[in-house]
């Protein structure tokens, strides 16, 4: 376990490292999502390294709650598994991934907020997460937020609401932030930082992935609607996509995805969340 951990991570970190350099390369106006739906080709924003959600396996294949919902969506606009182009999607590029029609639509861990609303419209939202915090297995230091103000360095990634909450609700807790949550897992392991910050189901699948290593710290101190980001005014692609979300809530797939994707980290799954129609 210890021997391999950092050349996983490292792995993870070439991956998003590609990633960030062909996102310079791509199209300047948004995307009509349903039209290429129709045409039978959906390029999908997602994360790459968030175990449980968003996850490029060695073998390129995607695995992850978010990736799950992300397919349903896609296959109740007509697209097949073989229509789809993954696209991995850090959280300071997101919007312009969106805007800039590199994208279709996000599906990656993404909390619907005022400030982005402004710039992309929100499906959703398809699940309700928490912040919290990942420690050490051994640290019984850290049992909430208070308690990061001692001295303590917190990661959490650019761009993300996680870190914008730290420096909003925490102003003197050190924060140093990086591009990927799995950039922090490793300086956590590295005992370069002593807790690393995002949403609760986030964290579950890190415990998870590495047990024995990490644990979570203390309650949830936020609440996270997770949406499906796409181009602002595309009212008809949203409408489509609440559809999808509700009819996978409907079906069952939507908790069987959940159970699958996370049930064996001991996370407490939520409930459906009520998908919001404007």
């Amino acid at each position: 376990m210890r021997t391999r951990f950092p050349r996983l991570l490292g792995a993870v970190a070439a991956l998003t490292t590609v990633a960030l350099t062909a996102a310079a390369c791509g199209s300047s106006e948004p995307r009509d999502v349903l039209a290429d739906a129709a045409a039978g080709h959906l390029t999908i924003g997602t994360k790459y390294d968030q175990p449980g959600l968003g996850l490029r396996e060695p073998d390129r294949t995607m695995t992850g709650f978010d990736v799950a919902v992300a397919r349903y969506v896609a296959n109740y606009l007509g697209v097949p598994e073989s229509g789809i182009t993954w696209r991995e999607s850090p959280s300071g590029q997101r919007e312009n991934l969106i805007r800039n029609g590199e994208v279709d639509f996000i599906a990656g861990t993404y909390s619907i907020t005022d400030s982005r609303k402004r710039v992309v419209d929100f499906a959703g939202p398809y699940f309700i997460a928490g912040q919290s915090l990942l420690v050490r297995a051994d640290d019984d230091s850290i049992t909430g937020a208070e308690s990061l103000q001692d001295g303590k360095k917190l990661c959490s990634v650019s761009g993300s609401t996680p870190a914008q909450e730290i420096k909003r609700s925490y102003p003197g807790v050190q924060l140093q932030e990086f591009d990927s949550y799995s950039s922090c897992v490793e300086a956590l392991y590295r005992g370069k930082v002593d807790a690393l910050t995002t949403d609760d189901i986030i964290l579950a699948g890190y415990a998870s992935q590495y047990p024995g290593e990490f644990k979570l710290a203390g309650e949830p101190f936020t609440t996270e609607l997770y949406g499906i980001g796409l181009p602002k005014g595309d009212t008809a692609a949203r409408e489509k996509i609440n559809d999808a979300i509700e009819d996978m809530v409907a079906t069952g797939a939507w908790q069987r995805a959940l159970e699958e994707a996370v049930g064996a980290s001991g996370y407490a799954l939520p409930p459906s969340p009520t998908v919001y129609r404007y």
